[in-house]
């Protein structure tokens, strides 16, 4: 058993070691998902393996939990044989003194019977003297000792009646202590027997204790080996948690990441459409312009065409600034709004972001910012000054301009979003529940802010630079 656990064991480690130095982090989409379903794989692996050393620890507990019965049952048997031991020894003590106390009625009684058998002796000698029954004369003198002497007069047929009643007394006598002897030499031989067979049990029950407790303890050796080994599985199991959730956030990320790039691919065609559009517009309404003048009579005064000359250079001048601003949506954006939406376009995809970066110029010529960063070198693009570069952060700009409500948001505004803390986030709103910001795992980029984990962070503070 305990090589088997040994073995289940070490196949549990080197599962551990390789759940351990599997990598968590895959360059594409499919790759993450095939290492998913590698640690979704391992974790199943693990779940049976944690399964079966939970049976095995809830086995290792029944086995226990019945060889403490059975130890308990044996203490109590011990206790019980000791008890008894004791008690033998006690009525051994006991029986012993019972036969020293026969012992001495024994010498008394014989005392007694040599006594009357002088006495009978005596009168079978008076007996003779007077002319008396010469056989039980024989029979009394003859005899060798109190017994034979009894034995032989009960065998003559003429025996006197008062030596008659006399060694009937002294017979039942000796019947009766030779019974009491037997009986109290059996009992004290028994309680011997009794003693040495207690004693075998308690011997008997002392081994059995002693391979019961040996047996408990690998029991016990075992059961921490299990719950190594099943805090080992946990560990693993927990890894691969971890892995898998890792992998999840990698997977949601990299979706988010593919979502964005589209939404920035979409909003920058839509953009471009936009300005071609509006080019195209603006080019229709200068040669109509063209047209028209071509076709207006001819100014009868200098001063007159003078006048005109100046009339249309600030039309000119009014169609290239309509032409060179790219509106980002369809509804009315803040005066600084043209160019902020997408001077940050070029970082999208070129950029990182790094947690208090964007504060020097090297962070910025090498397109490393953090959120607030981003927003004021936005900002200082088309000319508007939010604070010193290294001083800028979501606090400071959140007292920037005005504050205005989220139903009234204009591409340009400054959004903020609650996430490590209130206001914790901030971007530039371009239209279309999008907005431009540099984002902890894409860099800059344009984020959905109308669902998903934006939607459930933004605070519904904007304001309006």
């Amino acid at each position: 058993m305990k090589k088997k656990m040994i073995a289940f064991n070490a196949t549990v480690m080197l599962g551990l070691s390789a759940v351990l130095s599997t990598p968590t982090y895959a360059q594409t989409m499919s790759e993450m998902q095939a290492q998913k379903q590698e640690v979704q794989k391992k974790q199943a692996d693990v779940q049976s393996n944690l399964k079966e050393a939970e049976d095995k620890l809830s086995s290792l507990k029944g086995e226990q939990k019945e060889l403490i019965a059975q130890l308990n049952r044996l203490n109590l048997a011990t206790e019980k044989n000791n008890e008894k031991v004791e008690e033998t020894e006690k009525q051994i003590t006991e029986t012993n003194k019972k036969v020293k106390s026969l012992e001495k009625e024994i010498d008394e009684l014989k005392e007694k019977l040599a006594q009357r058998e002088e006495v009978i002796k005596e009168r079978a000698r008076s007996l003779q003297k007077s002319g008396g029954n010469v056989d039980y004369i024989s029979v009394i003198l003859g005899s060798a000792d109190i017994g034979d002497l009894i034995g032989r007069a009960f065998a003559v047929n003429t025996v006197a009646e008062a030596d008659r009643d006399l060694l009937q007394e002294t017979k039942d006598m000796q019947d009766s202590l030779e019974k009491k002897q037997k009986e109290v030499k059996d009992k004290l031989s028994s309680l011997k027997d009794m003693k040495a067979e207690l004693e075998e049990m308690q011997a008997q029950l002392d081994t059995q204790k002693a391979q019961k407790d040996k047996v408990m303890e690998d029991l016990k050796a075992q059961e921490m080996d299990s719950a190594d080994i099943k805090a080992a599985l946990e560990q693993q199991s927990s890894s691969l948690k971890d892995q898998e959730s890792n992998l999840d956030e990698s997977i949601s990320a990299e979706q988010k990441r593919q979502e964005e790039i589209k939404a920035q691919e979409a909003a920058k065609k839509a953009a471009e459409e936009a300005a071609a559009k509006a080019a195209a517009e603006a080019k229709q309404n200068t040669e109509s312009s063209s047209t028209e003048v071509a076709q207006a009579p001819q100014a009868k005064s200098a001063p007159a065409a003078s006048s005109k000359s100046t009339t249309t250079s600030e039309e000119r001048s009014s169609v290239k600034a309509e032409t060179t601003s790219t509106p980002s949506s369809n509804v009315s954006s803040t005066p600084t709004s043209g160019n902020v939406v997408t001077v940050g376009n070029k970082w999208i995809g070129n950029s990182a972001y790094v947690f208090g970066g964007g504060r020097t110029q090297s962070d910025i010529d090498n397109g490393l910012f953090d959120c607030s960063s981003f927003v004021r070198w936005a900002y200082a693009q088309v000319g508007v000054d939010l604070g010193p570069m290294g001083a800028v952060s979501t606090d400071t700009l959140k007292h920037k301009g005005t504050k205005v409500s989220a139903s009234s948001m204009k591409p340009g505004d400054l959004v903020f979003f609650d996430t490590y803390k209130k206001d914790g986030h901030v971007g530039i709103y371009v239209g279309g529940g999008q907005f431009i910001g540099a984002q902890s795992s894409t860099g800059v980029a344009i984020a959905n802010m109308s669902s998903g984990y934006w939607a459930d962070h933004f605070s519904g503070h904007v304001v309006r630079i």
